[in-house]
């Protein structure tokens, strides 16, 4: 009783008024943590805090966090505790089987994934190497560019799995595999990836706080872009002009083209943000693994015998890496958004409402890297690819168990929602262009298909 009548307690709306930089408050399990010094050291980032100070992610930290993280809190815990803290059914539910998970050792079982997935790159690696620089047929070289888009979609698979969790026994080497497998490799900064994508797990489907869904002037998900909204992420408006706004009516019809060329813009957010004065974790590093991709691959094209073949072996790679691509916005573009930051306290609605599965047979896990599903990865980020297969039935009945939405769609179905998706968006979007007078064969075509 002594120590009880020792606690200083503040409510849930005093801790909301802690979320500014320079005054940032979290509270895990009730214990108020001022981070408002420490966030700048973030391992993973600032955005993840920002987007979540003042309420309590008690959730969050479960989900990203190993249980040796749990004892660096007590040096920034303030003494203060929540009185009115709370434990939903759900978030209850959730920390049980994460605690579940733990006990059984499948955060740290890793298997063998991470091994098969990088010999068999350097298996590809080698193959290209071969049908560039040994043979002489035409069609030797498109074998050889095909194999260099999967070889790239791989090692993206590997890079993701390391950024999320260590893959090796070592965080030295872990790094390493991050540097090779994402700069080196793919040439797409580890650092980048890793500022935008933890910021999309928080935010989930967030259309002003989720960078995965901010891609005015090309894309618009929803008519909610149209207002011509604030990123929270970049900081900046994500202007609706009548550019973008004859681009999204459109983009129904140009969604699959643009992802075959998408790999340009993941190169451009690389250099953006590698030569931005932000603060860069590794930044010398980063630059030079990027240093090391921009020297391997421009080599390699200039063994080709002629500028139309090193056209068409860039643009053919390129392409390859769409279905990566397309994958990604299967999982996010057809699920729910919302607007404005995350809420600490609904974790596990916002990753269901957020996410779409992909079904598949086990035997396609490696094409897709695990992130068929999507849900049981965004829950337990920290699960290695292995498990997600084995975890889905017990995250399916969590999902039923509280009414949750529990969506796993076939490759084709995802694409018809993305499809619909983006084509309702285009609608009202040509709509605005032209409130009067529409274009009937436009109509008719999106109309009927």
């Amino acid at each position: 009783m002594a120590d009880q009548t020792k606690k200083r307690y503040v409510t849930s709306e005093d801790l909301k008024k802690h979320n500014k930089p320079g005054d940032l408050w979290i509270s895990i399990q009730g214990k108020v943590c001022d981070v408002s010094d420490w966030v700048k050291s973030h391992p993973g980032g600032e955005a993840a805090i920002l987007n979540l100070a003042g309420q309590d992610v008690t959730d969050a930290f479960i989900a990203y966090h190993p249980g040796t993280a749990w004892h660096h809190l007590e040096k920034l815990h303030n003494g203060y505790h929540v009185r009115d803290f709370h434990v939903s059914d759900v978030s209850r539910d959730f920390r049980r089987l994460a605690a579940e998970f733990s006990k059984r050792g499948l955060f740290d079982k890793k298997g063998h994934v991470t091994l098969y997935t990088l010999t068999c790159v350097g298996v590809m690696l080698a193959a290209v190497l071969y049908g560039v620089l040994a043979c002489t047929s035409v069609w030797a070289h498109l074998i050889s560019a095909v194999l260099l888009g999967l070889l790239w979609i791989q090692s993206a698979y590997v890079g993701h799995d390391s950024g999320h969790y260590t893959v090796t026994s070592t965080k030295p080497c872990n790094k390493l595999i991050q540097l090779l497998s994402g700069n080196c490799l793919t040439g797409i900064s580890i650092a980048w990836w890793k500022w935008t994508h933890n910021a999309h797990h928080m935010a989930c489907n967030s259309l002003d706080h989720d960078p995965d869904l901010q891609h005015i002037p090309i894309f618009a998900v929803s008519t909610k872009f149209f207002n011509s909204m604030t990123s929270r992420f970049y900081g900046r408006k994500l202007t609706f002009d009548p550019l973008a706004r004859f681009l999204i009516s459109y983009q129904h019809w140009t969604f699959y083209p643009v992802m075959c060329v998408g790999r340009i813009n993941l190169f451009i957010q690389t250099f953006l943000l590698l030569f931005s004065k932000r603060h860069v974790p590794d930044r010398a590093l980063n630059i030079a693994g990027i240093l090391v991709f921009w020297t391997w691959f421009p080599l390699l094209v200039s063994f080709l015998p002629n500028w139309s073949e090193r056209f068409i072996f860039v643009f053919v790679s390129f392409a390859v890496t769409a279905i990566q691509h397309v994958q990604f916005c299967l999982n996010h573009f057809a699920a729910d958004v919302y607007t404005g930051p995350p809420n600490g306290n609904d974790w596990f609605e916002k990753q269901t409402a957020g996410t779409l599965d992909i079904s598949c047979r086990s035997y396609m896990d490696w094409f897709f890297g695990g992130l068929q599903f999507q849900l049981e990865h965004h829950l337990f980020p920290r699960l290695p690819r292995c498990h997600l297969r084995t975890v889905s039935p017990v995250v399916k009945e969590l999902c039923k168990k509280h009414n949750l939405p529990y969506r796993s769609l076939s490759w084709w179905e995802a694409n018809v929602w993305t499809i619909r998706t983006l084509k309702n968006a285009a609608i009202q979007a040509r709509d605005a262009t032209n409130p009067v007078l529409k274009n009937l064969l436009w109509e008719a075509v999106n109309t009927h298909g």
